[in-house]
């Protein structure tokens, strides 16, 4: 029996970076997907890892990728990255988490920056991320507690602050490779990633 569905955050309740990434990519003539394959490239280590861990300051993140982005070919400051994780709001997403609290226990699990790593964050927008924040039982994030996607043991922090089991949970995640260990402890539920995000986790919860 479904108890708990754990959300990610970026990619799901706003909209993905990588259009942001590309248009970067291609208005200095860069190839495009660059950015996305300097952080998948030793992606339990890289200067994406490291930050989004608080291992590495804003100043350390923009050397570490700078320095990757070189073995690459090109030249790409950490920071110029940063501005482009922003992404809008889906009140779609939103509204599916408001339904979706009203039967089950719900946890967001997210891959973040230390706070306003980004820089630049209009209150107004800040203030709405934090409703969202709000409407969730538990929150975790990777910049606070050290550990970060895909490391089992963060999903496993969050059964434990849930009260559940991972049997009992649904992972929702705009990133497959995300869910890997997620589907290892939890081989028999749902675990939806990709487009349509919410439409997916309502049309299976409401079955359950």
């Amino acid at each position: 029996m479904i108890k708990a569905v754990i959300w990610d955050f970026g990619g799901v309740f706003t909209t993905s970076p990588f259009e942001a990434f590309a248009r970067y990519e291609t208005e200095r003539g860069i190839p495009v997907g660059t950015i996305r394959k300097i952080n998948s490239t030793n992606h339990e280590t890289n200067a994406w890892a490291q930050f989004e861990q608080s291992k590495v300051d804003i100043d350390g993140f923009d050397r570490l990728f700078a320095e990757e982005a070189l073995v690459l070919g090109q030249a790409i400051p950490g920071k110029d990255v940063l501005p482009l994780l922003a992404g809008d709001f889906r009140p779609e997403v939103i509204e599916a988490l408001r339904r979706i609290k009203t039967k089950f226990k719900t946890g967001c699990i997210t891959n973040n920056m230390p706070h306003n790593a980004a820089g630049g964050t209009a209150a107004g927008r800040t203030l709405y991320a934090r409703e969202i924040m709000e409407l969730f039982d538990v929150v975790i994030e990777s910049a606070k507690v050290g550990i970060r996607k895909p490391d089992p043991r963060i999903y496993q922090m969050m059964c434990d602050a849930l009260g559940v089991t991972p049997v009992q949970c649904v992972f929702l995640d705009d990133l497959g490779g995300n869910l890997k260990p997620a589907r290892a402890m939890v081989p028999v539920n749902p675990l939806v990633s990709g487009a349509q995000i919410e439409i997916q986790a309502i049309a299976y919860l409401g079955e359950t």
